[in-house]
């Protein structure tokens, strides 16, 4: 029997994207692309959600690229700019979770300063949680089983006895491994009715 869900934020909570910020920064998706994949990379930003120094990250990236320079910057300096709203259902989805008595919990690779500063505070949703493990304070970024483990240790679950959601089917596939039930996440209406066979 489920007692827990487990959700990750960034695509399945609230939107975040960086092409919000830089198709506007290149006026074009296909420019934007080109500087996401080759400079401001996600391998590059899996640093910062793993705790590493939005700063430092950046100032190096800059040495690396001077070129980019100024763009590089708005990854910080614009930072707020990727974010869109909640995703569209679930708040609602995750209060009608929260009635039927099931605990709540985020687990999420999201750099502990931009979440506190940006994020939590701005958006209701996070209020329904009963606790959260974000990476970047841990230092360790899913899919590693270690943190996956820091969130069963510290509110005292058995992995079981959880439901995990994630838009990242890696993520999903660790956390099985371990002993979750597990939903991809598409969208709000797929997820309520995959909760369906669980709940």
């Amino acid at each position: 029997m489920i007692k827990n869900i487990i959700l990750d934020f960034g695509g399945v909570l609230v939107d975040w994207n960086p092409h919000y910020l830089y198709d506007d920064v290149f006026g074009s998706r296909r420019k934007a692309d080109w500087f996401l994949s080759n400079v401001c990379t996600e391998e590059w930003n899996a640093r910062m959600d793993a705790g590493a120094s939005f700063r430092r990250e950046v100032v190096m990236l800059q040495r690396k690229f001077p070129q980019w320079a100024g763009e590089i910057e708005l990854y910080d300096t614009g930072w707020w700019r990727m974010m869109r709203g909640t995703i569209p259902g679930m708040f609602q989805l995750v209060r009608e979770m929260k009635e039927t008595g099931h605990a709540l919990y985020g687990l999420s690779n999201w750099n502990d300063r931009k979440f506190h500063t940006y994020v939590q505070s701005s958006y209701p949703i996070f209020g329904l949680l009963d606790g959260m493990v974000i990476s970047g304070e841990e230092k360790v970024i899913k899919p590693d089983e270690r943190i996956f483990r820091i969130l069963l240790d510290r509110y005292g679950l058995k992995a079981e006895d959880c439901l995990f959601v994630d838009d990242s089917p890696a993520n999903t596939a660790a956390a099985a491994k371990l002993g979750f039930k597990t939903i991809v996440f598409k969208s709000a209406e797929s997820l309520r009715a995959g909760l369906v066979s669980y709940l």
